[in-house]
This record gives C-alpha cells, structure tokens and sequence, in this order.
C-alpha cells in the first residue's frame, strides 16, 4: 500500500501574519524568518507547485469574468532593496497564470518626458484593466523612497506625495482593483552573498549594476523611508505586507498566497453564455 504523500501547508495565513498594522516596526522582522509556514524549504517548493493550478485557475475566472462586465482587476506592487527577489517572484509566482491575463511593468529611473510631468503620471498609464492582473516591479513608491534617503524631496514634498498615493489607490479601489502591496525584506549580508553570487557567475553579470553597490551604502536610510512609507500609506483597503525574503522559497510562498487570498475574496464568476447552449450543442453535433 503505498504511503499518504506527506502535504505541509500554511498554519496561519500571510494576510494576518504580514500585514502592517498599527505600531509596526520593520526592525523587529527577521529576513530569515518564515511566518505561519511550518516546514521546511522541500515543502515550500512543493507547495507553491501544489497551489500554481489554484492561482490560474482563479486568474482565469478573473479574465473571462471582465468579458461579462466585471470591472474586478489586481493589481500586486512589490518593492525591495537590490537582490531581494523580485525576479523570482515574476518568474515563479505571476509566471504560474496565463500572460494574456497579466500586465507587467518594471519601473526605472524617470525620463526626461516623465520628469516633466507629476511622478503618478506615468504610473496611471500602466493600472491593469478590468479581468487583469497588473504587477508593479517597483512602482510609484520609488517617488517616496529614493527621494527620501537622497534629500530629493523635502518633508512637505514628501507629505503631498503620501497623500496623492493615498488618493490615487483609493481611486483604484473604486474602479476595482484589489491592491496587494508587498515589500520583499531581507538582510544587508543576504544582499552582500548575492551580489556576490552574481559577480562570481558570468551568466549573472548582466543582473549586476554598480548603481547596487552605491545604493547598499545607503541602507540605514533605506529602512527608515520603508518604515516612514509604511506608516503614511499603509492603508486598511491597501494595507502592506513585509515578507521575509532571506529565504526565496518563503517569498514565493507567501506572495502566491496573498494573491490567492485576493482572488479568492474577489470569487470572480464564469460570465454566463450569450447564446442558447442547447441549440448550440445540437448544432455541433449535426455539423
């Protein structure tokens, strides 16, 4: 008889487990932590292969629902510091659904078009429409942060622009769009072995900048703008989540989960036929 595959699931959910509420302090989360999750890195990649058919299948129900006039979409923002996985998270967790239903876009350093405008102007023109799910590699955030730490912005720059955030997520919500924000957290020596990890592998040069290394040097004040944009814009309709990421698999993991729990609260509904089945089926078969 053979033996009952051994199945590791989450013991409490990230949507509780993550959340940034009142009073939190991202220096009191350990990277290499894995929240809720009680196994170990072999049950995390089986679990998040075990739940990819339950995340497109439940993108599926969201695309084919915006045919029959759902104006339901998601939108999944991730910010991070260099090398937290990012990547990965677009690899192996958004590359589970079907591309025609998802809209991603990485956001750079502002060009001079760009510059000339607000800074949410650019980001309005890539929102997902209805049935997609849009996702953010870095995003209007970046506004925040890096203006923040460099002195780009002053304290009342800063202020109108947690704000307008606020407004213009608000607005998405309106039309719609349920907003999963994520910052992937990890350590200042995890980054360090990974940026490593990419020079000592020629096949990973080409994910290397110096811009990297110059930015690490600011880290300490990374942290701080993270946590001053936690408490300006973590919202109760667009809350944050801080997932550990020392541990990529714990990421992926998490990240899936919080979509999953997005769609799952959406419950996206199959648009009904347009035509009369029966006659439809009765045709075919005497074609």
């Amino acid at each position: 008889m053979a033996s009952k595959k051994h199945v590791v699931d989450f013991d409490r959910d990230p949507s509780g487990t993550l959340r940034v509420g009142e009073g939190f302090r991202l220096a009191e989360v350990d990277p290499d932590s894995a929240p809720g999750f009680p196994g170990r890195k072999n049950d995390g990649v089986a679990h998040l292969e075990r739940q990819d058919t339950l995340l497109a299948g439940l993108q599926e129900r969201l695309f084919a629902a915006s045919k029959g006039g759902s104006p339901d979409r998601v939108l999944l923002v991730l910010q991070a510091m260099d090398t937290a996985g990012k990547g990965g998270i677009v690899s192996h967790v958004v590359g589970a659904m079907d591309p025609q239903g998802v809209r991603l876009k990485a956001f750079k350093a502002p060009d001079e078009e760009e510059k000339s405008h607000d800074f949410l102007w650019r980001i309005e023109k890539e929102v997902p429409g209805a049935g997609m799910v849009g996702v953010f590699d870095r995003s209007h955030y970046e506004d925040v942060l890096i203006h923040r730490v460099h002195g780009w912005a002053d304290e009342a720059e800063l202020e109108r622009r947690y704000a307008a955030i606020n407004e213009f997520e608000e607005r998405l919500i309106a039309e719609g769009t349920r907003i999963v924000k994520v910052m992937l957290h990890i350590s200042k020596d995890e980054q360090k072995e990974r940026l490593l990890a990419r020079l000592e592998d020629p096949a990973k040069h080409w994910k290397y900048s110096t811009g990297d290394l110059k930015e690490r040097g600011f880290w300490e004040d990374y942290q701080a703008a993270f946590q001053a944009m936690f408490e300006k814009t973590s919202t109760e309709a667009a809350p944050w989540f801080v997932v550990p990421a020392n541990k990529k698999w714990f990421a992926r993991i998490a990240v899936q989960q919080l979509l999953i729990d997005a769609l799952e609260d959406i419950d996206p509904q199959w648009p009904a036929a347009e035509f009369d089945v029966a006659e439809q089926i009765a045709a075919v078969q005497a074609s």
